[in-house]
């Protein structure tokens, strides 16, 4: 009997993630190199990717556009096409409306939805060359519903109507297109405001019906699943990774129901 080939292995296969050096970003990297893909990063400083088991590095500001199409496009035509793209680069500092003004709203829809497009645009044209391939954006609960930082939910929303006109437009060419919905991760960015404010947690864990955040690894295993020919029939799909965050008001429920008995 041949041996079967689990459908969640990506061997041979290869990625692109971007926000590689970030704390999703090297799990992701991880996730995907176990699973037998060949995996390039991409950053907007190489030092970021120290120390990464990465096939390739490739350096560019998402903002410069032209930059972006000319460095993706000749790792192309030396490298090959991807056969998967990890959309994952992004970046918020997490206003409310009244810190939005035209700089602010300019900067994150460039970083986290125009960003996103320059760097798939020329990876989709090539995938399409070969005969297809998938893409996986890492969006936000943000996205989906409002939880502040009006200009970062505004692009990563964005991003969901993105992958659904890829996903709509560009099936019958093999592509898929799929998002990653997370919630708060636990990296290290938290580190600094936790010791700021050590009752912080207090604060946000009762929103999350499973009582936690989730991992990065929690993420890079959702994105790898939409990746890999596991979720061969599935394109334009959001799926939220947030502990439940989404599924409903859970701080509702305690402190007005319960709170009301």
């Amino acid at each position: 009997m041949a041996e079967q080939i689990s459908p969640f292995r990506m061997d041979g296969k290869k990625v692109l993630i971007t926000g590689a050096g970030g704390g999703i970003g090297q799990a992701l990297a991880k996730v995907f190199a176990q699973a037998g893909a060949i995996v390039s990063g991409a950053d907007r400083d190489a030092a970021l990717m120290d120390g990464m088991d990465l096939a390739h590095r490739l350096v560019f500001e998402l903002t410069d556009a032209d930059a972006v199409t000319k460095i993706i496009s000749t790792h192309i035509a030396q490298n090959g096409p991807f056969d998967s793209l990890i959309s994952n680069a992004g970046y918020t500092r997490g206003e409310v409306f009244e810190q939005v003004d035209n700089s602010v709203w300019a900067s994150e829809m460039e970083i986290n939805l125009n960003g996103a497009y320059y760097v798939t645009a020329p990876i989709v044209a090539a995938m399409e060359a070969q005969g297809g391939g998938s893409v996986v954006f890492i969006s936000s609960v943000n996205g989906l519903s409002h939880f502040g930082n009006p200009a970062y939910s505004a692009a990563k929303a964005g991003l969901i109507a993105f992958a659904r006109a890829l996903a709509v437009e560009r099936g019958h060419r093999g592509i898929r297109a799929n998002v990653v919905c997370p919630g708060s991760v636990r990296t290290p960015a938290w580190d600094h405001r936790i010791e700021a404010n050590p009752a912080l947690l207090d604060k946000v864990l009762p929103h999350y019906p499973l009582g936690r955040m989730v991992t990065p690894e929690e993420v890079a295993r959702a994105a790898l699943f939409l990746a890999s020919p596991a979720a061969s029939g599935i394109t334009g799909a959001s799926i939220p990774v947030d502990a439940g965050l989404t599924s409903g008001n859970l701080r509702f429920v305690n402190e007005v129901l319960k709170g009301g008995e």
